[in-house]
């Protein structure tokens, strides 16, 4: 055997070396699906949050002083009609003013005939020298003093007709009692607060945008809320002309739509939800795609050779709906995107591809 045939065997590695080497090469390769970006119709969203609060909030007060209130007919939570009996006060005292009323309105009616009956005899007098002139205007003063009399009788009968009126408290519109201040026993004075009435019980979305964004959004702009029980929809009612001297957010009213099986929002609750414009072309990608390293956005391409390699690429994402992300930038609807297995790629990785079927019978194997 010659020299340089020993060399080469000597130089040569064993066949278990060999074998060892092709096994270290092909454990290398990681398992990976690939795909090709879709293009999509997505609507265009703007997502804000603001609170869950009433349309309009009517206060329900005493219009009547020192009343004992005998019954409450309504609680918090109580669904009211327009004209509901909500209160009812002692009406003995109001009831005692309107009688005197009455009486000093009766009263007045008969000083007025009297006068009247004295005015008319000076009148037909006059000039007969029968009654004198000053007789004559006394009579005719008095006259107009009983008018004047019975008008203000008048007046304060009608005052405490009223006051007995308002000792029964009505709902001012139809809706839901919020909050309730009355108390059985209480002595109220005018003004005091008795309930507070979330009027045709209509609940508004009051979402905060920054002002840049408010120039997309107008009156009757849709928006949709989303909840364990479903969507919950609205549109905009008003865009407050005014921000916050805080934050320079707006708020933007949105008036919700009741829904079939999902029970009316509750006020005070903070909330998350998008506003929803037509739909646009979208390029998009399974959300597995996608992965994020240092604060940033990437997917692998498949670079096509031989033996397959992956390249890391940054790209911008936008929307998101169900498992699939918008890629606003960095990525052509031709390349070759990997869906599985990013997370323990690098760059330049070799892979080997196979279809969606065979990995998902691989996984499960393990």
């Amino acid at each position: 055997m010659t020299i340089a045939c020993i060399a080469g065997l000597a130089l040569a590695p064993p066949v278990w070396a060999q074998e060892d080497t092709q096994a270290t090469a092909g454990a290398a390769a990681l398992t990976v699906t690939v795909t090709k970006p879709q293009i999509s119709r997505w609507p265009v969203l703007i997502p804000a949050s603001g609170r869950l609060a009433a349309w309009h909030e009517a206060v329900i007060a005493a219009e009547v002083s020192g009343l004992r209130i005998i019954d409450v007919k309504a609680d918090v939570g109580t669904a009211v009609k327009k004209g509901d009996l909500l209160v009812q006060f002692a009406a003995e005292t109001a009831q005692a003013e309107l009688e005197q009323q009455q009486a000093s309105v009766e009263q007045a009616e008969a000083d007025l005939e009297e006068a009247t009956a004295n005015a008319n005899r000076a009148r037909g007098l006059a000039g007969s020298g029968a009654i004198s002139s000053q007789k004559t205007t006394e009579y005719l003063i008095a006259e107009r003093k009983a008018k004047a009399a019975l008008a203000s009788s008048q007046a304060a009968l009608v005052s405490a007709q009223l006051t007995l009126g308002r000792t029964k408290v009505y709902a001012n519109d139809d809706g839901v009692i919020s909050e309730r201040s009355a108390s059985l026993g209480k002595v109220v004075t005018a003004g005091d607060e008795l309930f507070k009435l979330i009027r045709q019980n209509r609940i508004e979305w009051q979402a905060e945008l920054p002002v840049k964004r408010l120039r997309e959004i107008k009156e009757g702009t849709r928006a949709v809320i989303p909840t364990p029980l479903g969507e919950v929809r609205g549109e905009v009612r008003l865009v407050s002309p005014t921000t916050s001297t805080t934050n320079g957010r707006a708020i933007v009213y949105v008036a919700l739509k009741p829904t079939e099986g999902i029970p009316q929002p509750k006020t005070g609750i903070l909330v998350s939800g998008n506003f929803e414009f037509d739909p646009t072309d979208a390029l998009t990608v399974p959300a597995t795609a996608v992965t994020m390293r240092d604060g940033f956005s990437y997917v692998f391409l498949l670079n096509a050779k031989d033996q397959p390699t992956v390249t890391r690429k940054r790209v911008e994402t936008g929307r998101r709906q169900d498992n699939r992300v918008e890629i606003l930038s960095g990525l052509d609807k031709a390349e070759v995107v990997v869906v599985s297995g990013g997370a323990f790629l690098a760059d330049g990785s070799v892979v080997r591809v196979v279809d969606g079927a065979e990995a998902a019978a691989s996984e499960a194997a393990k």
